[in-house]
């Protein structure tokens, strides 16, 4: 376990790691996200990478809301950060650009092939259905031949974390499409305010709160995609300033919790 992009102590731990592989045998594998998919910003990846220089080890990049959409060509945070060839084992969804169900892990022929039969999760479990599959090569396919549905998202993310945050709001230092929105209040309020968003306002999004984000701190994901329009864009941070103002006034403290 290292913080949150502290190259420095990652380092520490990979020294702390091949001592004890030396008495133990094996290898490391160092775990990180392309994009981290509450708080929206990027592994650092390029850093990682660099220690491949005075240590040995593996890394594996989680890619979830990166494949699809980052990347001059969409093909995730290693592309975005030019070292996508430098990643070991590639781990990505279909259940966010992809819009459909299940995940791949992309590697070499040997390590595919080594968890293919020894991960625990796929013995005696069946393979995605063959129109999911189908789906998902299609999908593939539309990515590859261009990048419209790309742009468009960016467009519709852009336009939206700018007027958040003209508007006041507090987004955080999210560098991708992934949208936080930081609020103060408690799980109550932040029921609530949530509820009030859904059945008045027709604005769906995840309420995040304690313990994944300290006491006392409400975090709302949007995640824009490229089928939003710019008027949904408008419509949505104007929502946000009367729900803010709201809980500011401290409408939404009840005692009484919605049921969402």
């Amino acid at each position: 376990m290292f913080p949150h992009n502290d190259i420095d102590n990652l380092e520490k731990q990979l020294v702390r790691a091949e001592k004890i592989i030396e008495q133990t045998g094996g290898g490391i594998l160092v775990i990180t996200e392309g994009v981290f998919g509450m708080s929206g910003d990027l592994g650092d990846l390029k850093g990682i990478v660099a220690l491949k220089k005075k240590h040995e080890f593996r890394i594996f990049v989680d890619d979830a809301h990166g494949i699809g959409t980052m990347g001059a060509q969409g093909r995730g945070a290693g592309e975005e950060l030019g070292c996508q060839d430098d990643i070991d084992v590639y781990f990505g969804t279909f259940a966010k650009s992809f819009a459909s169900v299940g995940a791949f892990i992309s590697s070499t022929a040997d390590i595919v092939e080594y968890l293919r039969y020894n991960m625990r999760s796929q013995i005696f479990a069946k393979s995605l259905p063959m129109p999911i599959v189908i789906g998902a090569m299609k999908r593939l396919e539309i990515m590859r031949r261009g990048t419209e549905q790309k742009d468009k998202l960016w467009a519709v993310a852009n336009a939206l974390q700018s007027g958040l945050r003209n508007a006041g709001f507090e987004l955080g230092n999210t560098q991708s499409a992934v949208t936080p929105v930081y609020l103060s209040g408690g799980v109550g309020e932040a029921t609530n305010l949530t509820f009030d968003l859904r059945e008045n306002y027709n604005i769906f999004c995840s309420i995040v709160t304690y313990p994944v984000v300290p006491k006392g701190v409400i975090l709302l994901r949007l995640i824009p995609t490229a089928v939003h329009s710019l008027e949904e864009v408008d419509y949505t941070i104007k929502s946000f300033s009367e729900i803010k103002d709201k809980l500011a006034k401290g409408l939404y403290i009840s005692e009484k919790i919605a049921n969402v």
